[in-house]
């Protein structure tokens, strides 16, 4: 607590003010995601969303558009499903128990005790991938961190240590630990407060060793085509979300093959792959330009991209990713013409 007082983060926007709905928004960006990334789409999500009424009354498609590019989409249309159960089961007020929580879509426990600390000052254990890296390394667990045994003594060891003075303080002082100093990799040992007890610090054995992991089969891989369908004005053709739950459910995307009759006398781009928690994707990215006579052949249901639109659609962030490999492969093309000439 000594160390948070100092240095632990005390400006982030979640924070101006903690209430319940701003902290339980930015717990499920965090997931996954780092601050730095999370920043920018919680203070755009909160300008258009600024309250759970706001949130449970918008369109899936508004609040997907919000989350274009931070990924894990499940996140965006749990959180939304979840607030439109607040607004007409909860009277619009966010529950203040963590059994109540838990029952709402996309929050577990370890989310739930988060709002429960750092909203409502009750002091709830949390143990997220930052506490149980810093647990896992201060008492040397040699349980992996990835099984339930593991996990089970990282929550014990949280409930004995979390702070009934300073609940929320106390949260966000171990999480700023693990993510400002017992980082992943190349930890900051010796400015840390708990290096002098820390016992994977005073093995033998490095303390990125820490957390244990079981061992993991190789992650598996996946390929196949998508299609940049360009028009005359540089936008690009996406197709309409084919379902609403998945991967990328709910988003407009890049058709995986050709409506049948369009000609197939495209120029491919080179192999890129997008990778994923539980697999990597491999991508064979083709360029048709389309003339006006082809805009017809294009299903009614799609709508055409261009970053430049005020208003932009919800999607992937591979659709960005490929439509900027493309202006690059064109940027190319026509400088290689323009020294022809």
């Amino acid at each position: 607590m000594a160390w948070f007082d100092v240095h632990g983060r005390k400006h982030l926007p979640w924070q101006h003010p903690a209430d319940p709905y701003r902290v339980w928004v930015s717990e499920i960006m965090l997931q996954q995601t780092q601050v730095a990334t999370v920043i920018p789409y919680f203070e755009r999500f909160m300008n258009d969303f600024p309250t759970i009424e706001s949130l449970a009354i918008a369109p899936l498609d508004a609040v997907l558009s919000h989350w274009s590019g931070l990924g894990y989409y499940a996140r965006a249309r749990n959180l939304h499903k979840a607030a439109q159960h607040i607004y007409t089961r909860h009277d619009g007020q966010l529950p203040s128990s963590a059994t109540a929580l838990i029952a709402l879509p996309g929050i577990g426990q370890s989310t739930a005790h988060a709002i429960l600390s750092l909203a409502y000052q009750q002091p709830t254990a949390i143990c997220d991938g930052n506490v149980r890296r810093v647990l896992a390394r201060w008492l040397a667990i040699d349980a992996p961190m990835d099984k339930p045994a593991g996990q089970a003594l990282a929550w014990q060891a949280a409930a004995q240590l979390q702070s009934q003075d300073r609940p929320a303080d106390y949260t966000q002082a171990i999480m700023d630990l693990g993510a400002t100093l017992c980082t992943r990799s190349k930890p900051h040992c010796k400015q840390c407060p708990l290096f002098q007890d820390c016992a994977a610090y005073n093995s033998s054995n490095a303390v990125t060793e820490w957390p244990k992991r079981s061992e993991k089969a190789p992650k598996p891989s996946k390929s196949c085509t998508m299609w940049l369908l360009i028009n005359n004005d540089n936008s690009l053709w996406l197709e309409a979300p084919q379902q609403q739950t998945g991967l990328w459910g709910g988003l407009y995307q890049l058709p995986q093959a050709l409506p049948p009759s369009l000609n197939t006398h495209h120029t491919a781009l080179p192999n890129t792959k997008h990778v994923f928690t539980h697999f990597t994707l491999h991508i064979q990215p083709n360029i048709l330009l389309l003339n006006p006579e082809q805009l017809d052949h294009l299903p009614d249901d799609g709508l055409w991209y261009n970053p430049k639109q005020n208003k932009l659609p919800p999607r992937p962030a591979i659709v960005d990713k490929l439509y900027r490999t493309w202006l690059q492969h064109k940027e190319h093309t026509d400088d290689a013409s323009r020294l022809l000439r």
